[in-house]
């Protein structure tokens, strides 16, 4: 590498130092040269270590892959009985749940799906609209075998009635094939008023679930403007060597929601009480903070996902990438995790400020960013089991089962607690049962768990393993054998 007298400014807005070695533009995250040229050392030279080596190896797929294609049987959409207004709720990774099964809902009812409204209401208010985030062209392509898809309501329709219908919750094919399906005698238009959770995770065709699987990972694509930036990010991460993407649910919507106050300060959590009693969609009020944690509800703190990652045996010079909104109290909640992690990253570090200009003020573009380079990481992991998290495990698992590690959050606080009473210490004790309890919680495939046994109604399918968060059985099915003119699939 030829040295350079005087840093300058690279593509990212970052800072090259006198060594080429790129610096980042914020001044939270510094650069670590040193850590850096032992990170290109270790890959370079392959002298990492078996153990290290091993923190980093997806577990064995089990020659499980994609399996979405229609059937022979499967025909392109019928004659089309009216048109399908939806209009989705909650954040980015809960809408494209609900985009899915809507168009699931569409070839059902054989109705044209108008595309989709995006919610601007919600906590984020964010005024995107579909088009802003999904590439439309690509989405109508790509669906065109299997729903009739239109940008806008025809206009001769713009003023008629419309029946507008809240679709029951986790509902099977028979609630849309009669109920909803009635509705056409007399209407033309049906609008959706939510989105989430209106389709059931399982007993549904097989033709039906492979549908919302090719919607998720296929048609329903970033718009390109997202995808190249998201693209960049995942290049300028790699430039670091292998790196974990940690979903670190540590946000003020977040916490307030969940009532999950452990480690902040009384004015913090009384901020937060407030915001939960005066967001009139939260209808649960009066939570236990301590009781939440105890039950594995909370989301772990920066300092315990620190303690957490050291115990598996990641080393402090591991890149990390943040994939979170603004972290809660900033700084001052960041400290543990960074002493022990410096080499930490996010989307304002690794990129400028004009590159980022397109996007700042646009919550679900901001998320879109991180879930790409979420579902593109080494290893992905979640602080919390939200909405993003199920979403990108899912999808990692349908790219071949990705390493993901799902924390254990009821045994971790418990552990814990025994450290902050100075019964257990760090060490290799404390890293042995960490390592223990998580070693099959790492994305190995499997199928699809069902409800809780003993729950009923609304709490059974709300027990249940949601459809994106793990699309076996099925979307993948195990390859037995493959040649030039066959493959072999048994699910």
């Amino acid at each position: 590498m030829q040295r350079r007298s005087k840093g300058k400014l690279d593509s990212a807005g970052g800072v090259l130092s006198c060594d080429g070695l790129k610096k980042s533009p914020h001044p939270n995250y510094p650069s670590y040269p040193s850590l850096l040229l032992k990170r290109i050392e270790q890959l370079d030279g392959n002298n990492g270590s078996s153990e290290l080596q091993k923190l980093w190896k997806h577990p064995s797929s089990k020659d499980y892959v994609p399996c979405v294609t229609p059937d022979t049987s499967y025909s392109s959409p019928v004659e089309s009985r009216g048109y399908l207004l939806v209009h989705t709720n909650g954040g980015l990774n809960q809408m494209r749940a609900g985009i899915c099964d809507m168009v699931a809902v569409a070839r059902i009812i054989n109705a044209t799906l108008v595309i989709p409204k995006l919610d601007k209401r919600s906590f984020w208010q964010d005024s995107s609209n579909f088009s802003d985030v999904f590439d439309v062209p690509h989405f109508i392509q790509s669906l065109a075998s299997d729903v009739r898809i239109v940008k806008k309501l025809p206009k001769e329709l713009a003023t008629t009635m419309k029946a507008v219908k809240y679709f029951t919750s986790w509902s099977g094919i028979e609630y849309y094939q009669n109920e909803i399906s009635r509705l056409w005698d007399d209407y033309q238009v049906i609008r959706a008023a939510k989105s989430d959770a209106r389709l059931a995770n399982n007993n549904l065709p097989p033709e039906i679930q492979k549908l919302r699987c090719r919607t998720c990972y296929e048609a329903l694509r970033f718009a390109p403007h997202i995808e190249a930036m998201g693209k960049l990010l995942v290049e300028r991460m790699r430039s670091y060597g292998r790196y974990i993407a940690l979903h670190l649910r540590y946000e003020k919507d977040m916490l307030a929601f969940s009532g999950c106050t452990y480690g902040l300060s009384p004015t913090e959590a009384n901020e937060l009480t407030s915001i939960r009693e005066n967001t009139s969609y939260w209808k649960v009020k009066e939570i236990d903070p301590l009781e939440q944690r105890a039950k594995g509800f909370c989301p772990l703190t920066p300092k315990e996902v620190g303690i957490f990652l050291s115990a598996l045996g990641y080393p402090s010079d591991t890149p990390i990438y943040i994939a979170a909104g603004e972290i809660y109290g900033g700084d001052s909640h960041m400290i543990d995790l960074r002493s022990r992690f410096p080499l930490l990253m996010n989307k304002e570090a690794l990129a400028s400020v004009d590159e980022l200009k397109p996007f700042r003020d646009h919550a679900s573009q901001m998320a879109a960013l991180d879930y790409i380079v979420s579902v593109e990481s080494d290893v992905f992991v979640p602080s919390y089991s939200g909405n993003m998290a199920r979403a990108v495990e899912g999808h990692r698992r349908f790219l071949g089962h990705r390493k993901t590690i799902m924390p254990d959050k009821k045994a971790l606080v418990h552990l814990f607690d025994k450290i902050d009473r100075g019964s257990l210490k760090e060490g290799k004790k404390l890293s042995s049962i960490i390592s223990e309890i998580h070693r099959r919680r790492q994305g190995s495939p499997r199928k699809r768990k069902g409800p809780i046994s003993g729950t009923k109604g609304k709490e059974r399918f709300r027990s249940e393993e949601a459809f994106y968060e793990n699309p076996l059985p099925d979307c993948l099915c195990r390859l037995e054998s493959r040649n030039i003119n066959n493959s072999t699939y048994v699910t």
